[in-house]
């Protein structure tokens, strides 16, 4: 829907009968997995073919992930149209095989600075501007602007934080209006809660989430479907169903018990094991779904590798490993198609040393750097070109390797003012992107962000990776390569191998001779899927056995 002029004040009575929506939210605990359940759910409803959109609402005033502190949060994930979003979206991507957009991301900040800046351009005619109904209409506006915008059937919506959290309180209230707008018969309620096991006593205690079903009812929402999730296989915790559903009034069979999962991907299977058909099915009722493609990829993570490999992850966070999920689930994925198992080997870039890089089958630099680790990331591309080791660089690591390409080159002060050094007109190998080649971000950051389309050289490794030339990949950097330093970087070793469509900006870089060298200034994990693997991420696996 477009968005709406003049007073938020006034309710809609509007009701759309053709789109469905399902509000997640989650108590006891954070990180009770209210990303991976809200997923598996749309995974479910989509398999049942429908069309799926999602949205995560996140309490935090910061307008959108970007200035983040990514050990704190975990990886900023980039949506296709540009949005520095929160790492679940990620997961939505994954699990439903569909791109999430900026309207995907809706923290209370962008949202507050999009109200204030209706008020300031006088939308509401001088009337007072308050929580509700102005603050929480125009959270109820963007669960129908996605909807519209996608075009889906069900809009799935995660509530961040925890049920309790005062911070929240207004997202809250917003999905308990909801139903004035649309009808109740077209909102779903879902409540992830912990169920704590104590081996002590060997029990299930079912007190903490029935507590938390209390809280909230006492905002006015009563759950349709409580998704309980266990420790442990679930051995024991038959009770748990008959005592969350007498002490929490909802219906016995719109409990779920969750126990923990061998993989995430299992979720969604688990689920419709546990039983989620029957609820999902009174609400939204399209047959059967078809669950073969996750039980084809069940089958391929279960399956015994035909080869493992150890890959050292080059990185300058070691402490919160979330920094870089969708590479490692790229990771993943590629070797599940390929019957390899990757094990990850975290190599500090502050610290490495060649022992560390001695150490592992192949090297992989994903993006993110800060002048103590930039080193360490240059070394692992000398390493790699020099001792013919499969080596992937994201972002930083195309950076990084044309660097080290360049001092192998001759250039032995190569180097760019990026990482902190006093790069010179003559060694800065590594420039700012113009603004012919970026757009100001909110924040005034001058960034490439988002799909663009790259043209890959004919007869290169990457086109025969992409098995074609033009591709289409997400990025998120403020620097370039300098392309008068291309020669000097071909002496050291590696060639271009593709260039950006709108501007020439070099984007593919590749070591011909070696066994794998591939490096990009793109992010292609995130666009990886778990049925679908990058193509550079395969190749990047195969060459390690």
């Amino acid at each position: 829907m477009a968005r709406r002029e003049g007073t938020q004040e006034e309710i809609k009575t509007v009701k759309n009968r053709e789109t469905k929506y399902i509000f997640v939210s989650g108590g006891v605990i954070s990180g009770v997995g209210k990303g991976i359940t809200a997923a598996s759910i749309g995974a479910v409803i989509k398999a049942k073919g429908l069309k799926v959109s999602m949205q995560k609402c996140d309490p935090y005033f910061n307008v959108d992930a970007g200035l983040l502190n990514a050990t704190e949060h975990g990886e900023c994930f980039v949506t296709k149209d540009g949005a520095e979003t929160d790492l679940d979206l990620g997961h939505y991507e994954r699990f439903i095989d569909e791109a999430m957009t900026d309207e995907s991301s809706t923290s209370s900040g962008k949202l507050l600075m999009r109200l204030l800046t209706d008020e300031r351009a006088g939308k509401f005619g001088g009337k007072s501007v308050q929580l509700i109904p102005q603050f929480t209409g125009l959270i109820q506006d963007t669960f129908e602007e996605n909807a519209e915008t996608h075009q889906s059937d069900v809009h799935i919506v995660e509530i961040g934080g925890t049920v309790g959290d005062m911070e929240g309180t207004h997202f809250l209230e917003a999905i308990r209006e909801f139903p004035t707008r649309v009808g109740r018969e077209n909102c779903f309620y879902v409540y992830v809660v912990y169920v704590p096991y104590l081996s002590t006593s060997e029990e299930y205690k079912t007190k903490p989430a029935q507590n938390a079903i209390r809280d909230l009812r006492e905002f006015g929402i009563v759950p349709d479907m409580v998704v309980a999730r266990l420790d442990g296989d679930g051995r024991g915790a038959g009770f748990v169903k008959k005592k969350l559903s007498v002490f929490g009034g909802v219906a016995e069979d719109a409990v779920i018990l969750l126990p923990n999962a061998r993989s995430v991907y299992e979720v969604p299977l688990k689920a419709v094991k546990g039983g989620v058909l029957g609820p999902l099915d009174r609400y939204v009722n399209h047959g059967d779904p078809d669950m073969s493609g996750w039980e084809k990829l069940m089958k391929q993570i279960e399956a015994k590798p035909r080869k493992k490999a150890r890959v050292g992850l080059v990185v300058e966070h070691v402490e919160n490993t979330d920094m870089y999920l969708s590479v490692t689930e790229a990771l993943k994925a590629a070797g599940w198609a390929e019957g390899v198992a990757p094990e990850v080997v975290w190599i500090d870039a502050s610290k490495a040393t060649e022992e560390d890089f001695a150490g592992v089958d192949g090297l992989l630099v994903p993006g993110g750097t800060g002048p103590q680790s930039a080193e360490g990331k240059i070394k692992a591309a000398e390493y790699a070109l020099e001792h013919d080791v499969p080596y992937m660089g994201l972002c930083i690591g195309l950076q990084t390797s044309v660097i080290a390409a360049c001092r192998r080159g001759g250039l032995e002060n190569a180097n760019t003012e990026k990482l902190g050094a006093s790069a010179k007109k003559h060694n800065n190998v590594i420039v700012p992107i113009d603004e012919a080649e970026g757009k100001k971000t909110s924040a005034g950051r001058l960034m490439r962000l988002g799909e663009y389309k790259t043209e890959l050289v004919a007869g290169s490794r990457v086109a025969g990776l992409y098995k074609k030339t033009i591709v289409i990949e997400r990025y998120r950097h403020r620097f370039k390569v300098n392309e008068e330093f291309v020669q000097l970087m071909e002496k050291g070793g590696l060639v271009v191998s593709g260039e950006s469509a709108d501007n020439g900006m070099v984007e593919f870089v590749e070591a011909p001779e070696a066994k794998f060298f591939v490096a990009t200034q793109a992010h292609p994990e995130y666009v990886s899927r778990p049925m679908q693997p990058h193509p550079l991420f395969v190749g990047f696996v195969k060459s390690l056995v």
